[in-house]
């Protein structure tokens, strides 16, 4: 307790580090009270169905991403996901047409350019989106919700709700620039946690209603969940490093001597990129269909199913996809031996330039494997959870999405509050060692 008061101590003391804090904390005040905001012209005392729909199925999922503004009828009910699906339809053209590619090698500018479309991709996701909530604000709600149900309540509320998700974006940016760490994944993450104590007070009150041993099942799942939360934590930091042997003049004689170094290659290099990733795009079909209200069947049916083959044999395969796809992205064999080449470094036994690449490339696929298919069976554990008869909710933090995307941020987020304590040669958060972020050693996203 000592160590920890002395910390936050050390944090006040921090001019910088202390303004990006409260700068942090007051943007998330607004995005958390504007979740609360009810879209103008609905009756707030009358969403009783539409948050009942929101507590289970892929809309309590996001539900549970926009911090329950789905289910109050907000402002912010479209949440930031409409951004995050554009994001990855902008990554996959990157991947495909020459234009994107050479604005991605365009430097500041290209990067400024990709965002500008990203953001006019977003709106465009926006206004299909925007209808089709609304058009389930009148299936769920009774006629008495509405003050009025004309085209102006449309056009207005289609305009609310694209700003809103806009203003959200916007809220992530302020946060990237002048808080802590990514804004858009804070803004996630805050919406999570926020259904947290929803979520496990509905658990524990349901088990406690249970006769014989509902306490102890609670009890048991806690244990569970604390278990799948250290072994998330060890899937967000696993790394793997491969010695390097570099040859080192000593000044003073002409001997070489060895000098063992290592290149960080992580199991799980793409960090909860391909999880956030496959989880929009399961979103966006089975959003549409829920939106509609009516019963589903077939396909719909099937891959609306949380606890169903279909949908998580799906989404763990795209899971996988995905790891490979941003780990080619974020990792590159050739900028890493032309380093090592630079720098007079090498792997022994292995030729440099294009051997080298082979090797590291090679290698890179190897442990990638069994890191995306670790991913995507913690990405379904939720699956099995509602089997054993945990509430739709809590059964959530039991691996999937939500705990990857809460795990991975916080430990960014304290990471980065960690090399503004050390950059002022203060102690760490941790006194045995550098706090580790995602993107392996000591380093952030």
């Amino acid at each position: 307790m000592k160590g920890f008061i002395e910390t936050i101590k050390n944090i006040y003391k921090i001019e910088d580090l202390r303004r990006r804090l409260i700068t942090t904390f007051g943007l998330i005040l607004i995005y958390r009270l504007g979740s609360y905001i009810v879209i103008p012209g609905v009756d707030p005392n009358q969403l009783a169905n539409l948050q009942s729909q929101a507590s289970e199925g892929i809309l309590g999922l996001l539900n549970m991403f926009s911090g329950g503004a789905f289910g109050n009828a907000s402002i912010f009910a479209l949440g930031i996901m409409p951004y995050i699906t554009a994001s990855i339809v902008v990554q996959l053209l990157g991947m495909a047409i020459p234009y994107f590619q050479r604005l991605q090698r365009e430097g500041e500018s290209g990067r400024n350019k990709i965002n500008q479309i990203t953001r006019y991709l977003t709106v465009f996701i926006l206004i299909f989106q925007a209808p089709s909530y609304i058009t389930n604000l009148q299936v769920q709600l009774p006629a008495s919700a509405f003050v009025s149900n004309g085209t102006f309540f449309w056009v207005s509320s289609i305009v609310i709700l694209t700003a809103g998700t806009m203003f959200i974006m916007w809220l992530g940016e302020r946060i990237t620039d002048n808080g802590i760490g990514n804004g858009i994944s804070i803004i996630i993450m805050i919406g999570i946690i926020a259904r947290l104590p929803f979520a496990l007070l509905g658990e524990f009150s349901a088990r406690i209603e249970q006769a014989g041993g509902g306490l102890v099942m609670f009890l048991l799942e806690i244990v569970i969940l604390f278990l799948v939360f250290v072994g998330t934590i060890l899937l967000v930091q696993g790394t793997r490093r491969i010695p390097v042997q570099y040859a080192k003049r000593i000044v003073g004689n002409k001997q070489y001597g060895g000098v063992r170094q290592y290149i960080p290659l992580k199991v799980n290099a793409a960090g909860v990129m391909p999880i956030i990733f496959a989880q929009a795009i399961m979103f966006i079909p089975m959003a549409f269909a829920n939106y509609g209200g009516e019963s589903m069947s077939g396909f719909a049916a099937a891959f609306s199913d949380f606890t169903g083959f279909w949908y998580n044999f799906t989404f763990g395969l795209m899971i996988i996809i995905f790891t490979y796809f941003y780990t080619a992205v974020t990792v590159n064999p050739s900028q890493m031996a032309e380093d090592m080449k630079r720098n007079g470094g090498f792997i022994p036994g292995v030729k440099p330039g294009r051997k080298t690449v082979e090797f590291l490339d090679t290698v890179m696929s190897r442990i990638t494997l069994p890191g995306s298919i670790f991913l995507a069976i913690v990405a379904i554990l939720p699956a099995f959870a509602m089997i054993a008869g945990v509430n739709n909710q809590f059964a959530q933090f039991f691996g999937g999405t939500s705990l990857l995307i809460l795990v991975g941020v916080v430990l960014d987020t304290l990471q980065q509050i960690e090399s503004h304590l050390l950059m002022r040669h203060y102690d760490g958060l941790m006194k045995s060692g550098r706090l580790k972020g995602r993107a392996g050693g000591s380093s952030s996203i």
